[in-house]
């Protein structure tokens, strides 16, 4: 069994090994890091053979750790990946490169629609019907996105929404309300098998599903890392947050907006929470705008979602594709009967 993991700002390991009667055997270890005393490496596949199988990712660390000698040294790798890279490849999971990855960026989308798309593709990965899915998203309309476990009214103002002409949604996805407008924000998902996540948890999974985007922020000349649990930040503070869901036929909906340039006065009217974060703060008053985007890279919104594309597709492959007339229907039905109504938009009051 083969598994790989590269460790979010580090190096790729890579576990081979076999499992006989439930148990690792034969562990192999590689791969591009760094690692001192050189007899550290055989260390960690003793302390790998034998274990069950069934271990997971961080018990596997902890038994790993405690076979190292002492004064060992690791760059680009630590004991956590050596249990992710094993887990991965125990439970037989897919890489990147094993899918057919398809493209999907169309003209602005009303809000609503967005949500139900989410959905719709989620499923259609989930059910093998379509291959793994990057969309890039467009926004017809400002909005307020809020988490799937979210109150209504705790997060948004509503006579300042509608007074604003500012639409609020639910997304199927946890996590906090993010504030869009058209032009603005960078939004992406990730619809794949859950395949390409096994042996990690959900907090891994955040990291290594948005690895691909801090190497196309750094090829833009950003040096952003990814701050725990759903955040990327950079030096000059947070770029964009993530949010994710598994479904139960086994797809995993990832996807991230990224802040380009926010009115912030005009996102303050409507979130409620982003007041009281800001007075904890200390902030009597928010400037005009937050564009880290914007202004780290002097490129147009357009030109950096031309280089985060051929970024994914030189490290992945990606071809061009659209939503189906089937998919294009069935979000249309899931806005009428779901993503527009008061029962899902209010379900926390």
């Amino acid at each position: 069994m083969h598994g790989e993991y590269k460790v979010p700002g580090g190096k790729l390991v890579v576990a081979d090994v076999d499992v006989v009667d439930g148990l690792i055997r034969n562990p192999r270890i590689s791969g591009d890091f760094f690692l001192e005393p050189d007899e550290a490496l055989e260390a960690i596949d003793r302390a790998l053979d034998g274990l069950s199988a069934g271990l997971e990712a961080r018990d596997l660390a902890a038994r790993v750790q405690a076979g190292l000698p002492e004064g060992t040294v690791m760059l680009g790798l630590t004991t956590e990946a050596v249990g992710i890279a094993v887990r991965r490849a125990v439970a037989r999971a897919s890489d990147w490169r094993d899918h057919d990855w398809r493209l999907v960026h169309e003209g602005p989308q009303p809000p609503a629609l967005h949500m139900a798309i989410d959905q719709v593709l989620a499923e259609e990965v989930g059910a093998g019907r379509r291959p793994p899915t990057l969309r890039i998203w467009e926004w017809g309309a400002s909005a307020v996105v809020i988490g799937s476990f979210q109150s209504l009214r705790n997060e948004v103002d509503g006579d300042a929404a509608r007074a604003l002409d500012v639409e609020v949604v639910r997304r199927v996805s946890g996590g906090g309300a993010m504030f869009v407008e058209p032009g603005n924000t960078i939004t992406y998902s990730l619809y794949a098998p859950e395949s390409l996540v096994a042996g990690m948890s959900f907090a891994e999974s955040y990291a290594f599903l948005d690895d691909w985007v801090l190497g196309a922020l750094a090829e833009l000349g950003i040096r952003a890392w990814y701050q725990p649990l759903n955040d990327i930040t950079s030096d000059h503070g947070k770029i964009a947050g993530a949010a994710q869901k598994r479904l139960a036929n086994g797809a995993v909906l990832h996807h991230v907006t990224m802040s380009y340039d926010i009115d912030v006065d005009k996102m303050l009217q409507v979130l409620r929470i982003g007041r009281e974060k800001l007075s904890d703060k200390g902030t009597t008053s928010a400037k005009k705008r937050v564009d880290p985007l914007r202004r780290q890279t002097g490129l147009s919104r357009e030109e950096i979602i031309r280089r985060m594309v051929a970024h994914f597709r030189t490290r992945y492959g990606l071809t061009p594709d659209t939503l189906t007339d089937d998919e294009r229907v069935l979000a249309d039905k899931y806005v009428a009967e779901k993503f527009t109504t008061p029962e899902w938009t209010a379900r926390v009051p």
